[in-house]
Parts: C-alpha cells; structure tokens; sequence
C-alpha cells in the first residue's frame, strides 16, 4: 500500500491565527495560510486550492493511464479542478468543476468516453463526496 502524507500547524484563533501546511516530499515545505487566504481572497494556499490542485494532477494521470490502455498516447492534457465551497450550513465542498483540454491523435468518441471513465475514476474524484462535473475541449 502507498502510504504518502500531508503536515499542518495552526496557532490561534480562527480568524486571526495562522498556520503552515507542509508534504512528505517537501514540495511544499511551511507554506502559510490563514482564514484571508481561504476566505477572503488574499494571496497564499488553503486547503480548497491543495484538493483542486491535487484533483487535476490525479485527472490528469487518469486519463493518461486510460488512453494508454486504448493505445493511445495524449500529446497533452491540461487540468483544472476548481473546488467549490458552499459556506450555506457550515462551509462544506459541493462541488468539484473538471475543465480539461485534451491533445491527442484518436476519434472523439474513444476520447470523450476514456475523460468521462477518468472523472468517475481517479482516485481523488472518489475521495470526493460531491458532484463532479467536466468541460472537455478536444485540441
């Protein structure tokens, strides 16, 4: 099993506290964020940004492996994963927006089904427990 993990340090009350979120591969090494970079729009990380970031890398690599498997090699796929954060009830993701852009020598059909397997299959799509939704745009 693969075992790989993620740090976070909080000091304070919410929203003047600070904290640093960290990775196992130092990728990311005491990064700061704070209630203005999740809730307020200032500049820095938050936890919404990580899981998006975290969702396009995985899509990404889904959709590859997919391809692949259908003998086809993407010449690129472009990934965003916008996370959305309803603050109706308490703050709680809702949802999950995949906008992919996708170069690759392969009919459309065999293109759109191999996104579509990858946006109900990636790992972190499963992780998630809201809706997903996905714009494709063929290159």
């Amino acid at each position: 099993m693969i075992k790989k993990y993620g740090t976070a340090e909080w000091r304070g009350g919410l929203k003047e506290g600070k904290g640093v979120i960290s990775t196992q591969s130092g990728a990311l090494s005491d990064q700061p964020y704070g209630f203005n970079t999740r809730f307020e729009e200032k500049p820095g990380t938050n936890p919404e940004e990580l899981i998006g970031a975290a969702h396009a890398g995985c899509f990404s690599m889904a959709l590859s492996n997919i391809l692949s498997e259908d003998g086809i090699v993407p010449d690129k796929i472009e990934t965003r994963s916008t996370i959305f954060l309803s603050m109706e009830d308490g703050p709680k993701v809702v949802r999950a927006h995949l906008d992919v852009k996708l170069s690759a020598q392969a009919d459309e059909a065999a293109l759109k089904a191999a996104a579509e397997k990858a946006e109900k299959g990636c790992p972190i799509s499963q992780l998630l427990e809201c809706e997903i939704t996905m714009d494709l745009d063929i290159l």
